[in-house]
């Protein structure tokens, strides 16, 4: 399948003026280091999402209650538009991204906390993370520890969800308002609308040695993809008896969504329920930030 050059420059130019427009509207937060709204984030990338021919498509529902961890697979930096089309959410990322060029100012307005790969930086990173989530954040983490090729998902590594006992020993937190955590499947499983082959995938997946630019220059030259999100029964930490053990459990949730997904099967049940403790949590309905930016 061939690129074709003037697409690419089309959506580049797209995304451009809409991303400057979006900055001008929003500077006086951007200025105090507040980055943007989650409103504004979800619009912004609805609509970039639109000028790079991306279709996003969530299935079950997403949990939208005070504090969310939502654990995903992770196969390319596209991940990050398919997810924030859909939730008014954060990301946790490695801390090389905040120097990258245009990607790290783009994450930080959308307030990322930025991770070191650094045992002696753990506890207080691990720290900032439960503040976010006792602040009432819906944070994102990509537990396989890097990108694949978006045929399979990697080992969940589980010290990432010690971030989900925030606010379980407050003793001023209300009843039931702890961290939910919800497993949720990325599936790149559509290509101009018929079903995605394994020899396309890498045309959008992003992994291994890839050169970012060149792997995106292509892919905004070619046709429309399609991604499924599917957001699975949320459980918490104290469904199980160790972060090993619910990390086992959100693995097994995102590689069973994701392989019916490619494989066409969204309509089976999952193979995988969720603890009954578990199936209490996700009653809410899309929160009024997403319900707001819906119509743009």
């Amino acid at each position: 399948m061939r690129a074709s050059p003037g697409l690419a420059l089309m959506r580049v130019l797209g995304l451009a003026g809409w991303t400057f427009w979006v900055a001008l509207t929003n500077l006086p937060a951007m200025l105090r280091g507040r980055g943007v709204p989650p409103s504004q984030s979800i619009r912004w990338h609805r609509r970039a999402a639109r000028i790079c021919g991306i279709d996003v498509r969530p299935h079950g529902r997403p949990v939208t209650q005070r504090a969310v961890l939502y654990v995903a697979n992770h196969a390319s930096y596209l991940d990050i538009v398919a997810l924030s089309t859909a939730l008014p959410c954060c990301f946790v990322s490695k801390a090389e991204v905040n120097d990258w060029p245009v990607f790290g100012w783009l994450a930080r307005q959308q307030r990322t906390v930025f991770i070191e790969r650094s045992a002696r930086r753990a506890g207080e990173q691990l720290e900032i993370l439960k503040q976010r989530l006792e602040a009432g954040d819906h944070m994102v983490v990509f537990p396989e520890g890097t990108s694949t090729d978006g045929a399979r998902v990697l080992p969940f590594k589980s010290s990432l969800f010690e971030a989900a006992r925030a606010g379980s020993h407050e003793a001023d937190m209300h009843e039931g308002d702890t961290v939910a955590i919800q497993p949720v499947s990325i599936a790149y499983s559509r290509l101009d609308g018929m079903p995605m082959g394994r020899a396309f995938r890498p045309l959008f997946t992003w992994y291994g040695d890839m050169e970012m630019g060149s792997h995106l220059w292509t892919m905004l030259g070619l046709g429309r993809l399609g991604i499924d999100l599917v957001f699975h029964e949320p459980v918490r930490l104290s469904d199980f008896g160790s972060r090993k053990a619910l990390a086992d459990h959100c693995w097994r949730a995102v590689e069973d969504g994701l392989q019916r997904a490619l494989s066409g099967r969204l309509d089976e049940p999952p193979a995988l329920a969720a603890p009954a403790q578990g199936r209490e949590i996700g009653g809410g309905v899309i929160s009024e930030v997403h319900a707001a930016a819906k119509s743009d």
